[in-house]
C-alpha cells in the first residue's frame, strides 16, 4: 500500500449488472494505496446490503440494473455514503432524478480518463460533486431556461455560441484555451465549485483563473464578463466569426 494503512484508504462499493465493468473499475481504483474496494455488487438490492455490511465510503453506482435498479437503491444509499452515479445513460431526466435522489455526482462512460474517474471518486469524499462534460451543459442549460422563464437571464444556454464559434472573442480578449472553457462554463451558469468539478481542478484555481479573465474583460462581475463574452454588452460587436 506504500505506506499508507489499509484502514485510512477510502473504502468503495462498486455496483454495476456488467461483471467486465465490475472487474476494470475494481482493476483500476485497487491500483492506487489510497482506495480500497470493499465489495461488488450485480444490482441495487446487492449494492444495499453491501453497503449495509462495509459502511463504504463512497459508492459507485449505475442507473440501469435488472432487479432492484440504481434509483430505487440510491435514497437508502446516499444515507450511507456518498453515491458516485457511474454510467451510460445521459438522457435528461437520467441525469436530474438521481441528483434529485441523493446522488453526489454523475460520469458517464466515454467521458473521462482513468485519473478522472479516481480524482471523482476522491473528489465526491471531500463533498465535491463531479460532472462529465455533457451532464455539466445538460444541467446548467436547464438551470439556464429556468432562470430565462423567470426572467432573471437575458437568454438560455441553447442561445448561447458555443466554445468554436468564440475564437475570435478568445483571441480577442487574448484568453488561454483554459480562460476560454471557463468563460464557457461562466456564461452557462456554472458556480467555481461545478466548474471545478467538471474541469477536475481546484476551486483555488478556478478563482486564479476568474481573476484573470475579469481583468482580460475589463469586467468587474460574473454576469458583466458573461454579457461581453456572448456579444450582449453594449458596444460588443453583433456577430462573431
Amino acid at each position: 500500500m506504500t505506506g499508507i494503512p489499509a484502514q485510512e484508504a477510502l473504502r468503495i462499493v462498486v455496483a454495476d449488472d456488467d461483471p467486465v465493468v465490475r472487474a476494470g473499475l475494481t482493476d483500476l481504483l485497487s491500483g492506487h494505496a489510497d482506495l480500497r474496494i470493499v465489495a461488488e455488487a450485480a444490482d441495487g438490492h446487492e449494492a444495499q446490503q453491501a453497503a449495509r455490511r462495509h459502511r463504504p465510503d463512497v459508492i459507485l453506482l449505475d442507473v440501469r440494473t435488472p432487479g432492484m435498479d440504481g434509483l430505487t437503491a440510491l435514497p437508502q444509499l446516499a444515507r450511507v455514503a456518498p453515491v458516485l452515479m457511474l454510467t451510460y445513460s445521459q438522457e435528461p431526466e437520467a441525469v436530474r432524478e438521481p441528483l434529485r435522489r441523493g446522488a453526489c455526482g454523475y460520469l458517464v462512460h466515454g467521458e473521462f480518463t482513468a485519473d478522472e474517474l479516481v480524482a471523482a471518486v476522491r473528489e465526491v469524499k471531500r463533498g465535491r460533486t463531479p460532472l462529465t462534460p455533457s451532464v455539466a451543459t445538460l444541467l446548467a442549460q436547464a438551470n439556464a431556461e429556468r432562470a430565462a422563464r423567470a426572467g432573471t437571464l437575458p437568454e438560455p444556454l441553447s442561445q448561447v455560441q458555443p466554445s468554436v464559434a468564440q475564437s475570435s472573442y478568445r483571441s480577442r480578449f487574448r484568453l488561454s484555451r483554459r480562460e476560454a472553457e471557463i468563460m464557457d462554463l461562466i456564461a452557462s451558469g456554472l458556480s467555481n465549485q461545478q466548474i471545478a468539478a467538471t474541469c477536475f481542478i481546484t476551486e483555488k484555481t478556478v478563482k486564479n483563473h476568474i481573476n484573470r479573465i475579469f481583468a482580460k474583460l475589463h469586467s468587474t462581475s460574473r454576469a458583466e464578463a458573461a454579457a461581453k463574452w456572448r456579444g450582449t454588452a453594449p458596444g460588443s460587436p453583433s456577430g462573431r466569426s
